[in-house]
C-alpha cells in the first residue's frame, strides 16, 4: 500500500511541475512566443549547467566519468581490440563517394533544399521537408541552409 502512495505522490508532483511549465509557456504566447523569447533554449541551458555541475562535483555519479576511474599511474589495458584507422586511400574513397552522391542527386537535392528553406523562412513545420530532403542531400547540405536562416546555435555561459 505504501508503494502505491509513493507512486501516486511522485506522479502528482510530476504532473504539477508539467502544468506549471505549460503555464509559463502560455504566459509567453504559447510555444512560438516562448521560442521567440528563447524560453525553451534558456531552460535547456539551465538544466545543462545543473547537470554539468553535478557531474563535476560528483553529486551525480557517472561510471567512468567521475567514478570508478582507472588510477592515473596504471596503463589502461584493452585486450584483443585495436582501433581501426582509415588510411589515405580509404579516406579518399569516402570523399569520392560523397562527390558522386552529390552529383547523382544534384537536381532533386537543389529542389528539395529550396522547399526546406521556404518552409523554414515561413516558420512552418520543416519536418516533412527535412525528411524528404534527407533522401537526396548530405548532412552538410541540409545543415548549411538552415544555419543561414536560423543561425548556428551557441550555448551561452
Amino acid at each position: 500500500m505504501a508503494r502505491v502512495f509513493i507512486v501516486e505522490q511522485l506522479t502528482d508532483l510530476l504532473e504539477e511541475a508539467i502544468y506549471d511549465d505549460f503555464d509559463r509557456i502560455s504566459e509567453r504566447g504559447g510555444v512560438l512566443g516562448a521560442m521567440e523569447t528563447m524560453y525553451q533554449r534558456g531552460k535547456i541551458q539551465e538544466e545543462s549547467m545543473v547537470y554539468e555541475h553535478k557531474k563535476y562535483d560528483g553529486s551525480l555519479p557517472l561510471i567512468g566519468i567521475n567514478t570508478f576511474l582507472p588510477n592515473e599511474k596504471e596503463k589502461e589495458i584493452i585486450e584483443g581490440r585495436e582501433l581501426a584507422r582509415s588510411d589515405d586511400q580509404e579516406k579518399q574513397l569516402q570523399v569520392d563517394a560523397m562527390k558522386a552522391y552529390v552529383t547523382l542527386n544534384k537536381d532533386a537535392a537543389e529542389e528539395l533544399i529550396v522547399k526546406l528553406k521556404l518552409a523554414a523562412l515561413n516558420q512552418e513545420n520543416i519536418f516533412s521537408c527535412l525528411m524528404e530532403a534527407a533522401k537526396f542531400n548530405s548532412l552538410g547540405q541540409l545543415s548549411s541552409p538552415l544555419y543561414d536562416i536560423g543561425g548556428l546555435y551557441r550555448r551561452n555561459m
